[in-house]
């Protein structure tokens, strides 16, 4: 099984058409293999929407990684418009990537609008020339296009399609890509981006220059770890605004929702507890304690539903 950079060295991006068989295949090894803060298609997730889970996913690693493991944004961009045009092409009989030949079952099977991954595409462009965002709302703006459409993509293959749980979905996804914000700051300006908004840095007399500073000594400044602390609450709410999602839709669904948002809190809880300095550590959720979490979540579920009889 070869990831987005090394299948393309190997077949370029002009091939014969990958089989049906051969691409789901191939969609199930990528989603099972790539590592993620949580598992991409976990046993909570349907049989029946399995294939398709993986399916979408691969989208999104493919497109992930010509936008950001190339190290040249002029071959990111020309990688993504060609990508683009293969998501044009889907419906035509002209798909010949197997994450297209999968998806394009997927997508006409669930009546997937093209517009969530046109969407997501969009953003890995944007991450091409954009390195910084002025304002909180341009962040949040930037998180419609690259976190939001993966959620309301998840909803729609499992029929949920109605405007206030996409609303919801909205929340924590935005949460999500936040708080991995805020968790890789290190990582982020090593490669040329901050997406802590300036006008956030103003309000707590902080800089760009400051920023730079408290990388390069190892350690957060009082006023980055007060800014911190603002930017944590901002996400944190974002959660509980979104966690009645999980209660809404009930069953796997939400019992995963629930997992991924309060995985997601429990990342904010421990920047909150090493002080807000997310430069001398990076936070991270293990295996042992996702798994603690799902079965307190899935104990307290089963505690809270009606006695059946």
């Amino acid at each position: 099984m070869l990831f987005p950079l090394e299948f393309l060295k190997l077949h370029g991006r002009k091939f014969p058409a990958w089989s049906m068989e051969e691409s789901r295949r191939y969609t199930r090894q990528l989603a099972h293999r790539h590592y993620e803060n949580f598992p991409v298609v976990s046993l909570l997730a349907p049989k029946r929407l399995r294939q398709d889970y993986c399916n979408v996913y691969a989208f999104c690693r493919w497109a992930d990684d010509l936008g950001d493991e190339t190290g040249d944004p002029e071959r990111s961009l020309d990688l993504l418009a060609w990508w683009r045009a293969g998501l044009h092409a889907l419906g035509t009989g002209r798909e010949y990537h197997p994450v297209y030949v999968a998806l394009q079952e997927t997508v006409a099977r669930h009546s997937l609008p093209l517009s969530d991954f046109e969407d997501l595409i969009r953003a890995f462009v944007q991450d091409q020339s954009v390195r910084s965002y002025a304002t909180y709302g341009e962040l949040l703006q930037y998180c419609r296009y690259s976190a939001n459409p993966v959620g309301r993509l998840v909803l729609r293959l499992n029929g949920s399609c109605a405007d206030d749980l996409l609303a919801m979905s909205d929340a924590i996804c935005t949460a999500l890509q936040l708080a991995n914000h805020w968790q890789d700051i290190g990582r982020d300006w090593r490669i040329g981006r901050v997406y802590v908004p300036l006008d956030i840095m103003q309000q707590h007399s902080y800089s760009p220059e400051l920023l730079s500073r408290d990388l390069m000594d190892g350690a957060g400044s009082p006023q980055f770890r007060l800014m911190m602390r603002d930017l944590i609450e901002r996400a944190r709410e974002l959660f509980l605004a979104g966690l009645p999602l999980a209660s809404r839709l009930g069953g796997r669904l939400g019992l995963e929702i629930e997992l991924f948002a309060r995985g997601g809190l429990a990342v904010l809880a421990k920047i909150r507890k090493q002080g807000y300095d997310t430069i001398v550590a990076r936070p991270t959720i293990g295996a042992l304690e996702q798994a603690a979490m799902a079965f307190r979540i899935a104990a307290r579920r089963t505690m809270l539903s009606p006695a059946t009889n």
